[in-house]
């Protein structure tokens, strides 16, 4: 298992809103960038932002994926993102079921590409 648990990360990204969150986490899963989104709504964030104290409702995305897609999912995440500087803090595994770890793997593996045949 440790192999497993040393490809798997945790990613949190923060949100303006559930429906935002909810478009990123589709991209995410759709193009296979992540296998799993949690959506955590309504939390309160309180940061500091350009010198001045902000205190926001945002939502929370839990982003389950390889270490290896984690620059790649970070990118598409500012791609989509209408924050500046949006939060993308990765958290490694101390383990975790074998059988969900498997899983997550098999959904974030590049798809096998389908032999096209030449008339």
């Amino acid at each position: 298992m440790a192999r497993r648990v040393n490809n798997v990360v945790v990613v949190l990204v923060t949100c303006a809103n559930e429906e935002q969150g909810a478009s990123i986490a589709r991209s995410l899963v759709g193009e296979r960038l992540a296998a799993c989104v949690n959506l955590v709504g309504s939390i309160r964030s309180i940061y500091r932002w350009r010198d001045k104290l902000e205190d926001d409702r945002e939502t929370l995305l839990l982003v389950k994926t390889r270490t290896q897609l984690l620059a790649r999912m970070e990118r598409r995440v500012r791609e989509l993102h209408t924050y500046e500087v949006p939060e993308v803090v990765a958290l490694p595994l101390s383990g975790g079921s074998r059988p969900y770890l498997d899983w997550l793997l098999e959904s974030t593996a590049a798809r096998p590409r389908s032999k096209v045949r030449k008339p």
